[in-house]
Order: structure tokens, then C-alpha cells, then sequence
């Protein structure tokens, strides 16, 4: 827009006159960026109607207001990024490949003061790059712009990158820096960036004056946490080493930061993850004698990458059997923690801990996972996520490797566990549960509501039925209260992990609801008799039953009543029973295979009575 238009458009509107030399700017041939439609071209001023003419991507000659435009449009200056790459594409694609920190001066360069924000630059850049190639792009050219000296890096994003005037190299800059702050924690990440070139012997700056600032931070301050003095004081020793300082001069030394026991834990919470491995070389040489016991404890307490080094380290040390046994007493005291239960499970099928972890994996170890994935649901606020919970979701062998050695009772216990979980969704519950089932298909049983069919009927005396009625009702009306009093009382005495009590009632607990829920199954699934039905034609429920055991010719006798009916000592036995199904339909003379106790057993039906007449001879 030429200088008339602007001022018949201010003369129109005088509330303009401030933008005016925006106004100006929009001129023909302008590239620009509107809040709106984006990256566009201004083509020309329509006089008459007073509009601007622009080419947006996708929206040809566009007609817009200019004084619409003051507030949505930006004009761009001629070698902004986004317009370079409008009209030299294959220059800005070279940068973007081989010199990336020279596009960055460049794109800073085209900037008033020669600045801009993080947040601005980095907008900018994803434009020209697109949203995909941006990150992996930028994660790996910011590392090299933050080395390059014409570059001053900002601390934030809504600070400026600003290309300076006069290069300044890096060290230059970290000591600037350090100078310039007296924050002890800042000081030694400040150190810490210096140790390479120093170590390198690269560093032109006098770096005595950086030995004596971290020194005294380390020693004195009262920011830092016992993790942040300890590796504060390894920054100073490899600063003076690097230096020809002898470190033996420098205090706190490092043996004197681990040397009370009681805060080893608490140091190993916080300190870097590359420490780690350092931090149990220097208990090692700070405690000869206990050193061992110190790292089984900072073991059975670790998290994370930790729970790693420690392993490592007892094992590269010649602990690998006792490693081995003390996994296998926490887990027969319920002391493996979730960190420690990942780490079992993520290495199981590793050749370098095949000996240590092959007695582990078995279904009191998932009974433990359970446990673990339980508890970390109680602790923990909102959707936070359970490691352990989502290893066995993600990892499709874990739930077969873990039932490997399970019989079908157990892997049914585990299963009612898994239902009773609160650290799982109801359809993840479901997708493990049909992991159970493949390996036993018996399981089934828990999704379909009952142990064969759901319309399947159970024979019971009334006397059973009411039995166990009575056993319902004192299962919901008083155990279950009484277990969640203990629950909460338990809780209430502390931390959880420790709390043996806590972790009593809570497998009283799962105990108590799986009884709950199949009770409720088979009460829902009786058929009350009274065996008078029963024939003596062939076996059926309510029979006596006359055998001869086939191998020596011994007689015996069973009675076959209903599903809760069995007594072992008086020969009475559940028709449900392997025995009891085999002996079911059979007549006089038949033969009766049944496997008992690990032995198969051959009988032969010499007679078959009726229970009810039996008992009323016997009256």
C-alpha cells in the first residue's frame, strides 16, 4: 500500500495512525502469515474497494480489510525462513541437511535485534519443516546450536535465542554464568558442563576460581539435598583431578557423605542415574565390613534404573547365589516390591540371570505381582500409571511363563485374584483372563457364571444347602465387615510396604471374596433333593453302591449323595467328585476305572441300594 492509500484509510479511521508503518508494509509482492489462513502472498490493493488482494495456500485471491488485517496479519521481512523457503526452496532444504546451526543464524538474523523466542523459533521452524521431520530434526540440531559461539542460548523458552555480535565460545559463556549466580545447585550443573573440555585440557578460562565456587558450595550450602551434596562433591574431585588439584585436600570428601547409613536410601532416591553405579563403589570402599548388607537393603527399597545396578552390582561382586535366595525369601515373606518384581519379570528370559531367576518364576510370584499391582492401586491418586499392571497387559508370554508349574486350583485362585484386582479396567480383567483360559480352559468357568454350564444344576441335601447358606450369610454379614475394620486399622499404622498386618488382611480379603463369589454361584445353581428319586437299576445321586476293588478283590461301599454331602471317613462321597462321576449310570457288573491319588484304581458294581432305604433300616 502506497503512502496515499494509508493515509485515506487513517483519514477514514483514525484510530490507525498508530499502525501506520504496518500499513505500509502490506504492500504488493509482501509474503505474509495470517492468524487464520496461514502463509500467504499479497498480490495487490484494490483502491476502490479498499481491500487487499492475497494468495493464501488453497485461497486464491482472498479480499480482505486492511484494517481487519492490523490485528491477524503479520508481513514477513524478506529473508524470514518461511519466505526463503517460498523462494529458494533447494537452499533452505541444504541447510536443513547439512548445515542446520547456519540456518538457524540465518533465521535469527532475519529477526529485529536479531532475537527471538524459543517458542517463536521453534514455531517457525516446524512450519518450514513440517510437524513430522520437525522434532527428531530439531531434538538433534539444538545440541549442536548450543555449543556453536555466535548463539546465546536461552535458560527458558520465553526467553530469546540471540545472535550475538561477537562470537563467544561455550566455556566463556558456563563461566560468565557461574559468576553470575549463587545458587549452589546451578554451580554445579554450571561445573559439571566445564568437566569436558577441562578433562580435554580444551578450556581457556581460568577454571581454579570454578574449583573454589563448587567447593564451597558443596560444603557450606544449605539448598542441597544430601543426593545434590554427593554428587556435587564427585563433580568437585573430577574438576580437580582435571586440574592437578589433589582431592584428599578438598572437604566434605565423598566417603564422609555415605557414611551414615540411615540416608543411603534417601540418597539413592535423587541422584542421577548415571551415579548410580559410582554411588555403590563409594559405599564398597566407605563401609568394608557391611557394605553387602548395605546393598541388599538399598536394594529391597530401590526404584527405577536403580533396582538394575544394584543387582549388577552384587552379582559382578560374587553375590549372584545369595542374590537368588534372598529374591526367593522376600517373595515367601511378601517383601518384593513392584520395582524389583519388574525387573524379575523384564529379565526372566535372560541367559546372564537364568540361574538366579529360574526358581522365581512361578505362581507365587505372580501372586506377588498381584499383591504389588494391588497396593500401588491404593496408594496411588487418579490414572496414574502401574508398571506392573501394564507388563502384563503388554507382554503376551508373561501369564503363560508365570502358570507354567500352576494346577488348575491355583491358576483358578489366581484368576479369582485377578477379578478381585483394583489396579486393572474391567476389560483389561477380561483380555488376562482369557490368557488364564488358554493355558486352562477350566477358568472359563468364571466368566460364564458357574464351574460347568450355566444352566447346569447342583444336587445338594437341604441340610447341605442350609449349611452352607449359613456359611454365605456369615461371610457377608460379619468376616467381610470385620476384614475391612482391619484394613483400615492396619492402614492407619503406617507405611503399607512394611506393614505386615496390612498385608494379612488384605489376602483375607481376596480370600474372603472368592469364597463370596462362588458361594453365590452355587447357591444360585441348587436343586435341593431328598435322594428319593434314586433307582436300583443303575447309580445315580442317592445310592448306595456296592465294589470289589478289581487288584486284591476287596469289597467296599460308597454312598453317593449331593454336591456338598461328602464325608471321607464315613465312605460318603459328592457325586461330583472323580469317583463319584465315574460311578454315575453304571449297573451291576460293570467295570469302574478311577484315578486316585496318582494311581488308577479298577473296580467291579456287585450291588446298588437306595440311601433313603438304607437310612430308614437303619432308624
Amino acid at each position: 500500500m502506497n503512502s496515499e492509500a494509508v493515509q485515506a484509510l487513517i483519514t477514514k479511521n483514525p484510530s490507525l495512525k498508530a499502525a501506520k508503518a504496518k500499513l505500509e508494509a502490506m504492500e504488493p509482492g509482501a509474503y505474509c502469515v495470517h492468524r487464520s489462513w496461514g502463509f500467504g502472498l499479497i498480490k495487490s490493493y484494490d483502491e476502490a474497494e479498499q481491500k487487499l488482494v492475497i494468495d493464501f495456500k488453497g485461497k486464491k485471491k482472498h479480499r480482505m480489510d486492511p484494517a481487519f488485517c492490523v490485528g491477524t496479519l503479520d508481513v514477513l521481512p524478506p529473508r524470514h525462513l518461511l519466505v526463503r523457503k517460498e523462494i529458494e526452496p533447494e537452499k533452505v532444504a541444504e541447510l536443513v541437511e547439512e548445515n542446520p546451526v547456519q540456518l538457524i543464524v540465518e533465521t535469527l538474523a532475519a529477526f529485529p535485534n536479531k532475537a527471538t523466542t524459543a517458542i517463536d523459533l521453534e514455531i517457525i521452524l516446524q512450519q518450514a519443516l513440517g510437524e513430522e521431520k520437525f522434532k527428531k530434526w530439531w531434538s538433534t540440531t539444538k545440541k549442536h546450536v548450543a555449543k556453536d559461539p555466535r548463539i546465546a542460548v536461552p535458560a527458558k523458552k520465553t526467553e530469546c535465542y540471540v545472535l550475538r555480535d561477537e562470537p563467544v565460545s561455550v566455556e566463556d559463556e558456563i563461566l560468565d554464568q557461574f559468576n553470575n549466580t549463587r545458587s549452589a545447585r546451578r554451580r554445579i550443573q554450571l561445573a559439571e558442563e566445564l568437566l569436558g573440555p577441562a578433562s580435554r585440557k580444551e578450556c581457556r578460562g581460568d577454571l581454579t576460581p570454578v574449583l573454589t565456587g563448587i567447593t564451597e558450595a558443596v560444603k557450606d550450602s544449605n539448598q542441597l539435598h544430601a543426593a545434590e551434596r554427593l554428587y556435587g562433591a564427585a563433580v568437585r574431585d573430577d574438576l580437580a583431578k582435571a586440574l592437578g588439584v589433589d582431592i584428599a585436600t578438598l572437604s566434605p570428601a565423598l566417603g564422609e557423605l555415605v557414611a551414615d547409613t540411615r540416608r543411603l536410601t534417601d540418597i539413592a532416591e535423587k541422584i542421577p542415574v548415571h551415579f548410580q553405579s559410582h554411588f555403590l563403589d563409594l559405599i564398597k570402599d566407605a563401609h568394608p565390613v557391611e557394605w553387602k548388607d548395605l546393598a541388599f537393603a538399598l536394594l529391597k527399597a530401590s526404584q527405577g534404573k536403580f533396582t538394575t545396578e544394584c543387582i549388577n552390582f552384587l552379582v559382578e561382586n560374587g553375590f549372584a547365589e545369595e542374590l537368588a535366595a534372598v529374591l526367593k525369601r522376600w517373595q515367601t515373606e511378601q517383601n518384593l516390591r513392584s520395582p524389583v518384581l519388574l525387573w524379575i519379570v523384564k529379565n526372566r528370559q535372560s541367559k546372564k540371570f537364568a540361574k538366579l531367576l529360574n526358581d522365581l518364576i512361578t505362581p507365587r510370584l505372580f501372586s506377588a505381582i498381584f499383591f504389588a499391582i494391588d497396593y500401588e492401586a491404593l496408594q496411588s491418586a487418579g490414572t496414574r500409571r502401574i508398571p506392573l499392571a501394564e507388563i502384563l497387559s503388554d507382554d503376551p508370554d508373561l501369564i503363560p511363563d508365570l502358570l507354567a508349574t500352576a494346577d488348575p486350583e491355583t491358576a483358578r485362585d489366581l484368576a479369582n485374584t485377578l477379578l478381585l484386582n483394583q489396579g486393572f479396567e474391567e476389560l483389561t480383567k477380561k483380555s488376562l483372563l482369557a490368557r488364564f483360559i488358554k493355558t486352562f480352559p477350566s477358568i472359563q468357568s468364571l466368566v460364564s457364571g458357574d464351574n460347568e454350564t450355566k444352566d447346569e444344576q447342583l444336587y445338594v441335601s437341604r441340610e447341605s444347602y442350609e449349611r452352607k447358606h449359613q456359611e454365605y450369610d456369615l461371610i457377608v454379614t460379619k468376616r467381610i465387615p470385620e476384614n475391612s475394620r482391619a484394613i483400615a486399622a492396619a492402614r492407619e499404622h503406617g507405611d503399607l510396604r512394611e506393614n505386615a498386618e496390612y498385608k494379612m488382611a488384605k489376602q483375607d480379603q481376596q480370600l474372603l471374596m472368592a469364597q463370596k463369589s462362588q458361594l453365590e454361584r452355587d447357591l444360585a445353581r441348587v436343586r435341593i433333593t431328598d435322594f428319593t428319586d434314586a433307582g436300583t437299576d443303575q447309580i445315580s445321586v442317592g445310592s448306595v453302591v456296592e465294589l470289589q476293588e478289581g487288584a486284591s478283590g476287596q469289597p467296599v461301599r460308597y454312598t453317593l449323595l449331593g454336591y456338598w454331602d461328602g464325608d471321607p471317613d464315613k465312605h460318603l462321597i459328592s457325586y461330583k467328585t472323580p469317583l463319584g462321576l465315574a460311578l454315575l449310570s453304571k449297573k451291576i457288573g460293570d467295570h469302574v476305572k478311577v484315578k486316585s491319588g496318582g494311581s488308577e484304581h479298577d473296580y467291579v458294581v456287585t450291588g446298588i441300594k437306595r440311601y433313603v432305604d438304607a437310612a430308614a433300616a437303619g432308624r
